[in-house]
């Protein structure tokens, strides 16, 4: 009863949120593997007994980075597509807000950003517990990409769209482990291939 009543207290709360960030910044740095409870402590200044204080397991503190950085991610791409003017946009200017709204726009930190990505992906599918938080933040991908395509006056398709999402994600993971062009080239040459077959102007 202690540990319930310490964690809603505010600063219980500033240190539950501080290790949430500090496991979320470690998730993305260095996958699941380098979220443990030395390392969350010590990236959040906090005694190392505050993980299994505030959090029934690593899994439970696990799961919470997972979720923080989804929500960041989402605020991500809503603000994204909230700054999008609406106009008529050709295969290749689509292309170019698509590439950085699904893969990033810093090239020098896209390929560490996109090995988070996918290996979240990969872990939430043989952590069950995991998924639904996974499935939200595609099916925000999906319907951030929607809004792209009607602002840009193109037919929407949602079915089309998700297909659309899923091209580039195979497309990045293959740039990603291959020696050819890299991720938002191979996905950009994949999105100006498709969206004038999957989102044609309405």
């Amino acid at each position: 009863m202690l540990r319930v009543t310490a964690a809603v207290t505010p600063k219980g709360e500033r240190r539950r949120c501080a290790l949430v960030s500090a496991a979320a910044d470690l998730l993305c740095e260095g996958g699941f593997d380098a979220v443990r409870h030395r390392a969350v402590a010590r990236r959040a200044g906090l005694p190392l007994a505050s993980t299994t204080y505030y959090f029934s397991s690593l899994d439970d503190l696990v799961a919470k980075a997972v979720e923080y950085v989804e929500t960041r991610e989402s605020q991500q791409l809503h603000d994204r597509v909230s700054a999008l003017s609406r106009r008529r946009r050709g295969a290749e200017s689509t292309a170019d807000v698509l590439v950085d709204l699904l893969v990033g726009d810093s090239p020098e930190r896209v390929t560490e950003h996109l090995i988070s990505r996918y290996e979240r992906y990969i872990a939430c599918a043989r952590q069950p517990s995991l998924r639904d938080i996974q499935r939200r933040i595609l099916r925000q991908r999906t319907d951030a990409v929607v809004e792209v395509v009607e602002r840009s006056g193109r037919s929407v398709r949602t079915e089309l769209l998700t297909a659309l999402v899923c091209a580039v994600d195979g497309a990045v993971v293959a740039a990603l482990v291959g020696d050819g062009d890299g991720p938002r080239e191979t996905a950009r040459a994949t999105l100006i291939d498709v969206i004038d077959v999957l989102a044609p102007f309405g």
